[in-house]
């Protein structure tokens, strides 16, 4: 049965992907405003910085040189959260109890420099660049899914000091785990009992569709409904969709979702990779014309594992989760109520998807 929710009136979404539930309070965004304001993101980089430690040919903390490099450039992060091999297990010991576990963790960090440009941004690459990060991510994905001792292939990029980003050279990473990090986890439990038909999760609060022959991966299903409700589409392209999910958290977040079932990015055929990278490409110049400055966000890749199973269930997706709320310098803040109690937001989905529809595809036009 389909609920009908309006602008005005707090209620609670389900995150089927999640299990979790948010708080949506519409009426709050009347509410004056005197907190803290950040600063606006700095307008003008240099082409080349010398001090920057990710431009071509500059020399890294521990001694290292880039390579006077002209395209995409990866290389270990100098300063890796996870170690490789038998230094990864060191000084992890058993406990007494049980309610006090802990267990070693191996894996590989690689920084992802996306141009040689430090002025650039992902709104500023063009399709053919933006479409070699997307055939980086793939080689990267193909090579460590390889190994026996990497579970799953985490792709991110924080965008911006206000998301953490330590530099504005135009970068990702890669964080390739041992076991299966918590986020994609619950998701793929949550994707593995829709596919399973399995009635304990309350999907029906997304109104999915079952069709006579059975359900089908769980973003498939949503996708559908998406696209016959259209209110929370942003754009779409052949192989891609940008939606900002019923369910969202952050003011301005956002799905990009394959039309196709796609399991892992190194499933994508070459038309795909090439939507991908123009769906990239779109929402980073939407995101750069919503209040007139370089986006910050984090974004990251969702995939099925690298465990040698089909995962079925799975969909790729890729996240967006931009903190910006009512202007260039005023952000959403996840704290008191959304770290004790649930996640909340004020602006709706709905709300968010119209402004994002009725922006420009051409920077700061």
């Amino acid at each position: 049965m389909s609920i009908r929710t309006h602008a005005d009136v707090p209620h609670r979404r389900y995150n089927p992907l999640t299990g979790e539930w948010l708080l949506v309070s519409p009426q709050r965004a009347r509410r004056p405003w005197l907190g803290a304001r950040e600063k606006a993101p700095q307008a003008d980089q240099p082409h080349y910085d010398p001090k920057c430690y990710l431009c071509p040919g500059n020399t890294r903390v521990n001694g290292d040189v880039n390579p006077p490099y002209s395209g995409i450039f990866v290389f270990d992060n100098d300063f890796p959260a996870m170690l490789s091999g038998a230094a990864a297990a060191h000084g992890v010991e058993e406990t007494s109890s049980d309610l006090l576990r802990a267990t070693a963790e191996s894996g590989v960090c690689r920084v992802i420099c996306f141009s040689p440009r430090h002025d650039l941004t992902l709104a500023q690459l063009n399709a053919g660049e933006i479409r070699a990060v997307v055939d980086t991510w793939a080689s990267q994905c193909e090579e460590l899914g390889a190994r026996d001792d990497i579970s799953y292939v985490q792709l991110f990029e924080n965008r911006g000091e206000m998301m953490g980003s330590s530099n504005p050279h135009p970068h990702g990473q890669l964080w390739a785990n041992q076991h299966v990090p918590t986020e994609p986890a619950k998701e793929q439990q949550h994707q593995l009992a829709y596919l399973a038909g399995d009635d304990s999760a309350p999907i029906s609060n997304l109104q999915s569709p079952v069709s006579p022959a059975g359900q089908g991966p769980l973003l498939l299903d949503y996708l559908a409904v998406e696209q016959r409700e259209g209110e929370r589409m942003v754009f779409e392209n052949d192989h891609f969709v940008c939606l900002v999910p019923f369910w969202a958290v952050w003011p301005f977040e956002v799905l990009l979702l394959p039309k196709a079932h796609i399991v892992r990015i190194v499933d994508m055929t070459p038309a795909q990779r090439d939507g991908l990278a123009d769906a990239l490409k779109r929402i980073a110049t939407r995101y750069d014309n919503l209040f007139e400055i370089s986006f910050p966000y984090s974004m990251g890749v969702h995939q099925a594992p690298y465990d040698g199973w089909p995962h079925e269930e799975w969909q790729l997706h890729l996240h967006f989760y931009p903190p910006l709320l009512r202007s260039a310098t005023v952000k959403k803040f996840m704290v008191g109520y959304e770290m004790l109690g649930q996640p909340q937001r004020d602006l709706t989905a709905e709300q968010a998807a119209e402004r994002l529809r009725g922006l420009s595809e051409v920077r700061f036009a």
